[in-house]
């Protein structure tokens, strides 16, 4: 799991991931439209250090649960004070920009952000850097990309055309019928993995073997409804863009009692994810690394309240696909790896 917690060995990265996901504790305090926690009960102790916020796009999304445990047990590591944020939904600005106000008048030196539109929290970011602090953002990149003082992310062009390709192989010869869930609109996740997806699958927008697509802001349940109204009208696809793993799973749902059977690919890596790659719920998904953001991004935080030193560009975390059914010209890892670093360290 990046650079915290003990070396992997067999099955420990698998036990740690686990214990950041499941280690949710602490006392919720509701400000407008966030939700703040101070975990284990306390903050960090404060000696003269980093004060660090980070601003998640939901309090809910495994995900997110996740790389905010990571950067809490990072924290806690080099001893500063941590405070985490979200918005309410997946698309909640409005929640994202309160909480980024919040942490500017709480002090915080950094503050690291998966920003739910890449450009919809650009002003309260603005303000933020001219009072001095570092925003640094993690998972999703804002738009312009020096909106922030750097960015640390999987390449999601690259993790969708990785997708692309596999989807694309596992067809063989078979012409391609084409369907894709996409995420939140205006994020450039979204956009980024739907625009590689296209680019590794070798077919461009408007395509008329493109039989549809709707976007599910990233949620299992608006995933299935969608997928659901797609199939009335879809009956010969035999290949699915999913945007992530619980959009995937809700296509699967929608799949159940239709007779068909799709190549369906995804986008995450999490432990659940890996799971449904092994059931064959899903064909192959392209993991990241949402942890090693997160210690990452604490690590800068640190190092920038030792010496001014700021983060700037881009920082690729990487990406990886897992898969059970491997493909000619498309490297990736079976599940067993899978599960033994899903969301941890490359």
């Amino acid at each position: 799991m990046g650079q915290c917690g003990p070396a992997r060995g067999a099955g420990s990265t698998r036990s740690v991931v686990r214990a950041l996901a499941l280690g949710i504790a602490g006392a919720l305090i509701f400000t407008g439209c966030t939700v703040e926690r101070y975990w284990g009960g306390e903050k960090v102790a404060d000696n003269g250090k980093a004060k660090i916020g980070l601003v998640t796009k939901t309090d809910t999304n495994p995900y997110f649960v996740l790389l905010r445990n990571a950067a809490r047990q990072q924290a806690r590591k080099h001893g500063v004070e941590f405070s985490a944020l979200a918005g309410r939904f997946d698309g909640d600005n409005a929640g994202q920009v309160t909480a980024i106000e919040n942490l500017v008048q709480q002090g915080a030196t950094t503050i690291l952000i998966t920003p739910n539109s890449s450009t919809g929290v650009l002003a309260a970011i603005d303000q933020a850097r001219a009072k001095g602090v570092m925003v640094l953002a993690l998972d999703t990149a804002t738009e312009p990309e020096n909106a922030v003082d750097g960015t640390i992310a999987t390449d999601n062009t690259e993790a969708g055309e990785k997708q692309g390709r596999y989807v694309r192989a596992a067809l063989g010869n078979t012409e391609p019928q084409l369907l894709m869930i996409d995420g939140t609109p205006g994020s450039s996740v979204d956009t980024e993995r739907h625009t590689g997806f296209l680019r590794g699958f070798g077919m461009k927008e408007g395509d008329r073997r493109i039989l549809g697509a709707d976007s599910a802001n990233g949620d299992q349940n608006m995933a299935q409804e969608a997928a659901e109204n797609l199939l009335q009208r879809a009956r010969s696809v035999n290949s699915v863009y999913t945007m992530n793993e619980p959009t995937a799973r809700g296509f699967n749902a929608a799949l159940q009692g239709s007779g068909l059977d799709p190549i369906v690919g995804s986008i995450d890596g999490g432990c659940q994810g890996v799971s449904n790659v092994r059931s064959g719920q899903i064909d192959a998904t392209v993991m990241q690394f949402p942890a090693k953001m997160a210690q990452l991004g604490v690590d800068a935080a640190v190092e920038h309240a030792k010496s001014g030193k700021k983060v700037s560009g881009f920082h690729n975390t990487g990406s990886i696909v897992i898969t059970d059914k491997p493909m000619p010209g498309v490297p990736s890892k079976n599940t067993e790896w899978g599960e033994k670093n899903c969301w941890g360290d490359t």
